[in-house]
Parts: structure tokens; C-alpha cells; sequence
């Protein structure tokens, strides 16, 4: 069992490796100029290149994926005097890079060819002051010093020679005349929790991320304990009737439930329950964090259409399985020598019946935590599906990656339960 875990684990890293390559690649080839939709077509290319350097993007793909999965701040730190420390927002709780100096949390700006560090203050706002920097030679010649913008960006003013950059704000944008000429945007890396920023609402992606996945969790978890339950009771009765009437009616609507799409089931209970007998929400509108809790009622039409979609497959599969275990010879035998129907099906039957099942379900974990999109965007349910939907609409692809890589591991995780759920199922398997 030990040598099995290792080579899972083995795998499982490898698997996430691989997908991780192929999806930054496919997205940096795919998303085209993402300045164009975070800025509009009507920006100028000088104005848009210079959100591109500021965003990191004129840095080689296969650096941005070194960053992206490793990070930056090692990296940076070989280029700073001082050391970096992250704390937290005290308004956003959302975590900000900073150096600390002299005692005290600074960061840097250049106006009228003298630096300014930026003091910050228990509130969380920053006092600008004057600071004498120590200016550093590169290989070109020029005077450069290296420090932490108010954007969490790890940036190289030159002394003298600073590049107009455009800096974008709420009313639009403003020339700042001695900007950086290299930004290295601050982040741990994907595989300590941090995947950046996202580039569709420049708040750090994991911070967007979490709440998302708990309550794609949520929503998940209340179908699951709806649907598979429900289901494998369902496959086991038309199985062990088969041909009878009641095995017609829960194969045919079974077979109904599942051939509708989800949006179709969807906006048919949102019409009835919804909009025509106003029993439940139509949408799931969360005016808190916590509106989940506050109202469960926002939870029962996307679980009922998750339990459409899902019940007849599972329940088809449960009955095939347990239609062809009955027919075995052992069940036969036992059958003829008296023993009671009821103990041939719970004892002899259904732990072997549902070997089969068992893999649609693990597989099926992994479509109600990742796939759920299409139920989360008709009922504006806040989950991960939608988040995922969204990302991917406008191009943003620190929000895409990081999502995709989360559904991943769920995936190989569930994986892995299902071999070891076979263990307990059929004690004859055995991993070495």
C-alpha cells in the first residue's frame, strides 16, 4: 500500500506538472493582447504597452510560467537592499508587498528626479517622505535603484533617464514622467497558494478563489448527498425488478432526467418555482458573504437541477450493474437454497453491484466541484463554475490557470479515493 501511495503521489505530481504547462501555454497563446480588454480598443498602443510592461507581460512566457508556478520573490530579493514582507490590508484583509527599512514598512516613487519612500501607517495609508537611496551601476552604465511600487510590483527606476509611463485610475489615465523602465510583478507562486493577481479585478486571485470554492463546496456537497443516495437506492430497486413496471418507470425517467440539458431544467424550475409559484429565489443573489447560511432557500433549485442532470446516469449505472450481478450463479444458488431475497440483495448482491458505480461517482465528484458552470451561471450562483466562466470570458488567465489547477487536484485526489474505496468493496484487490 505504501509503494501504491508513493507512485500516486508520483503521478498526481507529474499529472499537475503537465496540465499546468499545457494550460499557461494554451492561454498565452490563446488570450491574445489582454491590455485590449482591460483597457478598451479606443487606447493608444503607447498607452497599452506601457500596461503591458507594467503587468509583466513584456517578460519572456517561459519566465512568466516560472514566476507563476515558483514566483518572483526569490527572485527579486537577489536585486533588493532590503528585505520584502508581506502584511495584510487593514480595510481588504488582502495581502500587500512592502520593504522593510529602517524599522518601519516602505515603498517607492520618484517625482522631480528625487526618490519618496512611502511610510506606511498603522491605517494602512502611506506617508511620503524623502530618502536618500543607494544608486547602483548595471551593466550599461546607468544609476539604477531597485524597490517596491504603491502596486505590488518589484520596479528599476534610473537615475536621471525614467520612462513615461501611463497609469491607469477611475477617471482614466494620467502620464507619470519618471516611472520605472522594468516592473517584476510580486508574487509567492502557485505552488505556495499565491497565483498573482487577477488581471480582470487586480485583487489577488486566491483571495477571489477561496470563498468561491466553499461555496462550490457547499452546493456540491448538498447535491451529492442528494443525488447519490437517492440514485443508488433507485438503480438497486429497478435492478432487482427488472422488466417489472417499476423498473420502466425509473429507467424512462431516468433516461428523461438525463438526456435534458442542465439550462433547460434549469430555466424550467426557475419558471415554475421561481418566477410563476414564487416559492423559491429565482437566482442566487448573495448580498453577504454569508448569504448561503442566512437563506438555504438560494441553495434548493441549483441542487435540484444537479440532481436532474445527475440521478439517471448514476441510477442507469447502479441498475445495469446490479441487473448483471443477479443474474450470477452464486445469487442463483443462494437463491435456490432458500436463503431470503432480502439477504441475497443487502448481503450478496449490492456490495458487488456497486463496484461499477462506484467509478461513476468518483468521476462525477469531479463534475460537480469543476463543472457545475453552466447550473452556477443561470442561477448567478457565486461558485467556482462561474468564477471560471467569467475568467475565461474576459481573458483573464492568473484567475483561468488557478481555477483549472484547483479542479485538477480534486480530481487526481477523488482518483485516489475511488482505488482505495475497491479496497474496502472487494478485499481480493490489493495495491503494491
Amino acid at each position: 500500500m505504501a509503494r501504491f501511495l508513493i507512485r500516486s503521489l508520483t503521478s498526481t505530481i507529474v499529472t499537475m506538472l503537465l496540465v499546468s504547462i499545457t494550460l499557461f501555454f494554451l492561454l498565452e497563446v490563446g488570450s491574445g493582447d489582454i491590455t485590449l480588454k482591460l483597457l478598451g480598443v479606443f487606447t493608444t498602443e503607447a498607452q497599452r504597452a506601457s500596461y503591458r510592461k507594467q503587468l509583466g507581460l513584456d517578460r519572456p512566457a517561459w519566465l512568466r510560467y516560472v514566476d507563476w508556478l515558483a514566483g518572483t520573490d526569490w527572485q527579486v530579493a537577489k536585486l533588493l537592499d532590503r528585505p520584502l514582507v508581506v502584511v495584510s490590508n487593514p480595510q481588504t484583509g488582502e495581502p500587500e508587498w512592502w520593504m522593510s527599512m529602517d524599522g518601519e514598512l516602505v515603498r517607492f516613487k520618484m517625482e522631480n528626479g528625487e526618490m519618496i519612500k512611502l511610510v506606511r501607517l498603522p491605517n494602512g495609508s502611506a506617508d511620503p517622505q524623502p530618502v536618500e537611496v543607494t544608486w547602483t551601476t548595471d551593466e550599461f552604465g546607468n544609476q539604477v535603484f531597485w524597490g517596491v511600487d504603491s502596486r505590488n510590483n518589484a520596479a528599476k527606476w534610473v537615475h536621471g533617464g525614467g520612462e513615461v509611463i501611463y497609469v491607469r485610475s477611475k477617471t482614466g489615465f494620467s502620464q507619470v514622467p519618471e516611472g520605472p523602465v522594468e516592473y517584476v510583478p510580486l508574487r509567492r507562486g502557485l505552488i505556495r497558494g499565491d497565483p498573482g493577481f487577477s488581471l480582470q479585478f487586480g485583487r489577488p486571485v486566491a483571495t477571489m478563489l477561496l470563498p468561491r470554492l466553499r461555496n462550490t463546496l457547499i452546493l456540491a456537497g448538498a447535491a451529492f448527498l442528494v443525488v447519490m443516495p437517492l440514485a443508488l437506492l433507485l438503480g438497486v430497486l429497478a435492478g432487482v425488478n427488472e422488466g417489472k413496471p417499476l423498473d420502466r418507470i425509473i429507467s424512462i425517467t431516468s433516461l428523461g432526467a438525463t438526456a435534458t440539458p442542465e439550462f433547460v431544467t434549469g430555466i424550467f424550475l426557475i419558471l415554475i418555482f421561481g418566477i410563476w409559484l414564487k416559492w423559491l429565489p429565482a437566482v442566487a443573489v448573495f448580498l453577504t458573504p454569508n448569504a448561503i447560511f442566512d437563506n438555504p432557500k438560494l441553495l434548493i433549485l441549483p441542487v435540484l437541477t444537479l440532481t436532474a442532470v445527475e440521478l439517471g446516469y448514476v441510477a442507469r449505472m447502479t441498475r445495469a450493474s446490479m441487473v448483471e450481478v443477479m443474474s450470477m450463479a452464486y445469487i442463483r444458488t443462494a437463491i435456490i437454497k432458500g436463503m431470503p431475497r432480502r439477504r441475497v440483495v443487502l448481503n450478496h448482491a449490492m456490495r458487488n453491484a456497486l463496484m461499477a458505480p462506484i467509478t461513476i461517482i468518483m468521476l462525477h465528484v469531479n463534475w460537480l466541484i469543476g463543472g457545475v458552470v453552466v447550473v452556477e451561471v443561470i442561477f448567478g450562483y457565486p461558485g467556482l463554475g462561474k468564477y471560471i466562466y467569467d475568467a475565461a470570458i474576459f481573458g483573464d488567465y492568473n484567475a483561468v490557470e488557478a481555477a483549472a489547477m484547483l479542479t485538477v487536484l480534486i480530481a487526481v485526489a477523488t482518483r485516489l479515493i475511488g482505488d482505495l474505496a475497491y479496497t474496502y468493496l472487494n478485499p481480493r484487490i490489493r495495491y503494491a
